[in-house]
């Protein structure tokens, strides 16, 4: 500062500072045109710092990842919550579990069109309800796959409308003028059609196959890998030479397999067609036991021999594959990370992503991360690394099969009625009963091939396959084999109206009734099982008779039926009231729709009940007066053990056997079921000796023999397929048209008028209506008559024609007409629900199941059909009075054939259900006393067909190799006995000291028990119940129950549901 101080400097305010500065500038640094560029080099010598060289270098992602991502964030409403629930659930089929049918529908194969924006995404539902209501009631994936088809047709500008209509009613058949008009509209409003759009991978879908799929758009072709894998899944004629080039020559034609070549030529489903394809397609797909913390280091050091290098790679790789990224995403950064020439490491990273990233986590985590990190695994749906970990190395004892799974028990766990605290094992770890339990329920099929009787044979159609297996043939029979009922005490004879009794019951006949052996009898539908019952009842009888004046001691026994149906619980009331009435005998039915009193259990002397019935009433120590009474147990359909309510029979079943080993006090034990591989397994559950009790009949001993067509549809389209479906049918129905009448099955009221005018329209447009009913006779006059006196419209207009619909929601009137119409032959071709498999007893000749796929309200999803509805269908092929042979077709998803074909042919092994509701019935027991702690447990366990399951298949059911020396599994029963205890202390249900093993019930495990609610349910209220709550938050709370977790919204009803919230007096959260 100049001048005096404190004084502030102004000089810069002088007017030369500030004038005529324009011509004192600096003008050195400006080119002169004596010095322009000339191209010459020059010297940068004290201009830069070699120093800070690359000091501003920046690395950053490609950008167009960046707008991609933003993009798809920015289109799709609700895109990220699909994928978080994608992560978070087990993956099902498309269209599975789903309220949305957007979400549900999103990984459908061969769609164009995905909405981008809120508005386009509420356009398009309104678009997919009004497809909905059109085609009825069909899977979500069709109205999905329909409503794309019709949008690609309505937004292609080279068609005329009228065209367009014509194209748009093959998909949904006839619509009027005003249903096409409010479709163009809507798709009109649709804009970013053809809009490029990224497609985005669900995690789960390259779970267990791992296969780069077409529609993700993997930018590099690796090799030929697809194709060979989808020609694994192989149908071949296997002949002994195993020659492929025979085999392929035996499957091409449609002709049946040479007669010369007997035994040793066969039909194989399910097998490889060549172990080096198959060898190929595998290469890359690396076993969850082989990954270790360093596998991925492993890999890249035969790329990069630098051992730091190759350390930082793997880092590298492992954070790629462990992020959040699409399939895409992940390669293009993997191809930053490697040379091109190493595509071979780059496929085998991405196919085997899953295994690698959580198995290397499992390896590098410690006791205590390790826990967080498998419960990770199965949120993110990857349990079954963990299941293959735990369950690959199976026990492989030489006395394996010959084990009786009895007699390790006796020498390790006491079969006395109580245990003391601790006289068996402690509990090693804990284990995770979710995992082990079977996701696909009793679709579950652990058979790897289905091999098919001689004479069966494949042909390839466009858009199917069919499969033909031939009726086996019929066993001669000889009068003498037969018993007659003379055999029988005269007292016995009335309960009979047959002469004599047929081939199986008589050779039942001598153990049924004079022996109390327990039975276990596998027969085909139709066998006959129902007198078989009756003649061990009449056993049980004889034993309370008095000889002298013929009377029964009726207060003195009980006998209980177990039928899974409240159809067949009714049908068996009626049948068995009627036969027994001579003997002063009653009958009471025992279900949900009807109860009895105590008084009347009383007066009662068999009782006809459903397993879950039975098993509420058993659960209850207060109802012990007539339960300790009971004689005889018959459990109709044991194979139900397969299914999902297949715990409960194993429950009521091992209840009944423990308390009849430990009070001595003897109950006959009889199960009646189809036929099935591995019976001997379910006969060792029922205590049954083989020698004895154990009666085997296969398909040959059917009344009317079976000929079996399988038809699956290869179109990967659902719509497609759904088309398919239906002129499959006709042309099934059109081959026995006037020469055999045809059941047809679907899965839905309003299918069964859609099908049958599908197939009468089809008729009609080929000329070939006058099979079904010649115009001049006799019964066309019959149908026009009757059509007159019909309520249901549908039904009037098909009825002229031969055919007809029945359905529960149809009037008395008309399902008993159509019954009648049918039982006489005047209709030809007869389309309904599984309703009348159950109910009405008509027989056909022919019986075709279209589609196997029905909505299950519980789920809310489209599920595949029961096995026992489907041997329940099949069951009424063929009229035994009329027919030497009936004939069954099931049209199917090609990727079901081998289910059913195993179903079929007794080739699909019945397994154990039972770990999906351990918790619940251990509480069960916990509440009755019979199981007071954990040792006692372990020997309630001990009497379940889990166990004679596990000792038979280890591996399935996670028995590693850390159980080696286990022979009767005592430690395995510890641990799983440890886990589900632990499971039902969260929940508050018990008190489990655990140094003891003592279990102590709460009153929440009582409530759980005797109204069989579920311990997820009851944690769930125990946590949000309040005394001084109002109805509406009660209402709130039970919503919020697992069981009502999966009510879905139909499609049509949300524009409804939305006006009704606006409205409505109660907030809805």
């Amino acid at each position: 500062m100049s001048g005096r101080p404190g004084k502030p400097d102004l000089s810069g305010y002088n007017y030369s500072a500030i004038s005529s500065l324009v011509l004192t500038a600096d003008r050195s640094a400006l080119p002169r045109r004596d010095r322009e560029p000339d191209g010459a080099p020059t010297s940068l010598v004290g201009k830069i710092n070699p120093g800070e060289m690359g000091s501003r270098v920046q690395r950053s992602a490609p950008k167009d990842v960046e707008k991609k991502k933003k993009r798809a964030d920015d289109a799709a409403v609700g895109r990220d919550t699909l994928d978080k629930a994608a992560a978070s659930r087990k993956r099902v089929d498309a269209g599975f579990g789903f309220s949305d049918i957007l979400e549900a529908t999103q990984d459908v194969e061969g769609l164009r069109y995905r909405p981008r924006t809120a508005e386009t995404r509420e356009v398009y539902e309104l678009m997919l309800s009004a497809v909905h209501q059109t085609l009825g009631d069909q899977a979500n994936d069709i109205i999905r796959s329909a409503t794309d088809t019709i949008l690609e047709t309505l937004k292609n500008e080279g068609m005329k409308d009228f065209d367009k209509k014509k194209e748009t009613e093959e998909v949904l058949g006839s619509i009027s003028n005003d249903a096409f008009t409010q479709l163009v509209a809507l798709s009109k409003k649709i804009t970013d059609y053809g809009a490029e759009e990224e497609t985005m991978a669900d995690p789960d879908m390259e779970k267990k196959d791992a296969g780069i799929d077409d529609e993700i758009g993997v930018a590099v072709v690796f090799d030929e890998e697809e194709q060979e894998e989808d020609d694994e899944e192989g149908y071949e004629i296997r002949e002994e030479s195993d020659d492929d080039d025979e085999a392929e020559e035996g499957e091409g034609g449609s002709e049946k397999a040479d007669d010369d070549a007997g035994d040793s030529e066969e039909l194989v489903i399910g097998g490889s067609s060549s172990t080096a394809s198959k060898a190929k397609a595998e290469k890359d797909i690396v076993s969850p036991h082989a990954i270790d913390g360093f596998w991925v280091q492993r890999q890249i050091s035969e790329i990069f021999p630098d051992p730091v290098t190759a350390a930082d790679k793997a880092a590298s790789v492992l954070s790629i594959l462990g992020s959040e990224s699409s399939l895409r995403d992940c390669e293009n950064q993997l191809m930053e990370l490697f040379e091109y020439e190493n595509f071979h490491v780059i496929t085998k990273f991405l196919k085997n992503r899953d295994v690698i990233v959580w198995c290397t986590k499992l390896i590098r985590s410690d006791a205590d991360e390790r826990v967080n990190v498998e419960v990770a695994m199965r949120e993110k749906g990857v349990g079954w690394i963990l299941r293959e970990l735990a369950g690959d190395r199976q026990l492989k004892k030489a006395h394996d099969d010959t084990m009786d799974v009895d007699q390790p028990a006796i020498a390790t766990v006491p079969k006395t009625a109580t245990l003391a605290p601790g006289s068996t094992v402690q509990p090693k770890r804990t284990i995770d009963l979710e995992s082990m339990a079977f996701s696909q329920g009793g679709h579950l099929m652990t058979n790897k091939k289905c091999k098919l009787p001689e004479g069966s044979f494949k042909r390839s159609r466009k858009g199917f396959e069919e499969i033909h297996v031939p009726a086996p043939q019929k066993r001669p029979t000889n009068d003498d084999e037969l018993v007659p009922i003379d055999k029988l005490p005269e007292w016995a004879r009335a309960a009979f109206t047959v002469p004599r009794l047929n081939r199986v019951q008589s050779k039942l006949f001598p153990i049924a009734f004079g022996t109390d052996e327990p039975i276990l009898l596998c027969a085909p539908t139709g066998a006959g099982k129902t007198n078989v019952a009756m003649l061990t009842i009449l056993n049980e009888l004889a034993k309370y008779r008095d000889e002298e004046s013929g009377e029964f001691a009726l207060d003195a026994f009980k006998i209980v039926y177990i039928a899974p149906m409240k159809a067949l619980v009714q049908e068996m009331v009626g049948n068995f009231s009627s036969r027994l009435s001579a003997f002063g005998i009653k009958v009471g039915e025992l279900t949900g729709d009807s109860q009895m009193t105590k008084q009347q259990i009383t007066e009662t002397q068999i009782i006809v009940t459903t397993p879950e019935k039975w098993d509420v009433i058993t659960r209850k120590s207060t109802d012990t007066s007539y339960t300790n009474l009971v004689r005889l147990m018959i459990v109709d359909e044991i194979h139900l053990l397969h299914d999902e309510r297949g715990p409960v029979l194993e429950s009521i079943i091992a209840r009944a056997i423990r308390r009849m080993e430990q009070t001595g006090e003897y109950v006959r034990l009889v199960g009646l079921s189809a036929t099935l591989p591995n019976y001997q397994d379910v006969a060792t559950f029922l205590r049954v000796d083989e020698s004895k009790g154990l009666f085997y009949f296969d398909a040959s001993y059917r009344p009317c023999a079976l000929q079996q067509q399988f038809v699956g549809v290869t179109e990967k389209k659902a719509i497609k397929r759904f088309q398919v479906m239906n002129e499959v049918c006709y042309e099934k129905v059109l081959d026995q048209a006037g020469k055999n009448q045809t059941l047809v099955f679907v899965h839905s009221r309003k299918e069964t008028s859609k099908t049958a005018r599908f197939i009468r329209d089809m008729a009609i447009e080929k000329e070939t209506i006058t099979q079904f009913v010649r115009p001049d006779s006799a019964t066309r006059e019959i149908l026009h008559e009757e059509a007159g006196n019909v309520k249901d419209s549908h039904l009037r207009d098909l009825l002229p024609f031969g055919f007809a619909i029945h359905h529960a929601g149809m009037n008395r009137e008309d399902r008993t007409l159509v019954e009648d119409l049918f039982a006489d032959g005047a209709v030809q071709v007869l389309v309904c629900t599984a309703t009348l498999a159950w109910g009405v007893n008509l027989p056909a000749h022919t019986v075709i199941i279209k589609g196997t796929q029905i909505y299950n309200p519980e789920k809310g999803r489209w599920v595949e059909l029961s096995p026992q509805d489907v041997l329940q269908m099949l069951g009424r092929a063929g009229r035994p009075q009329y027919d030497t042979f009936g004939e069954g077709v099931i049209i199917t998803n090609h990727a079901e054939l081998q289910y059913y074909l195993s179903l079929m042919n007794q080739q699909l092994p019945i397994e154990s259900q039972f770990v999906a509701k351990l918790a619940d019935n251990l509480n069960a027991e916990i509440v009755l006393g019979t199981v007071r702690n954990r040792d006692e447990a372990v020997q309630w366990l001990g009497y379940t067909y889990l166990y004679v399951r596990m000792l038979k298949s280890p591996g399935l059911y996670g028995v590693g190799a850390d159980y080696q020396d286990d022979d009767a599994l005592v430690q395995k029963r510890a641990d799983i006995v440890h886990s589900a205890a632990a499971i039902l202390e969260k929940c508050h249900l018990i008190k489990y000291e655990r140094a003891s093993g003592r279990f102590q019930s709460t009153e929440l495990g009582r409530i759980a028990s005797h109204y069989y609610i579920t311990h997820s349910s009851m944690a769930t209220y125990n946590q949000h119940l309040r005394p001084t709550m109002s109805t509406l938050e009660l209402f709130r709370v039970f919503a919020l129950s697992n069981e009502f977790k999966l009510l879905p919204v139909r499609q049509e009803e949300k524009l409804e549901l939305g006006k009704l919230l606006e409205r409505v007096p109660i907030p809805v959260k």
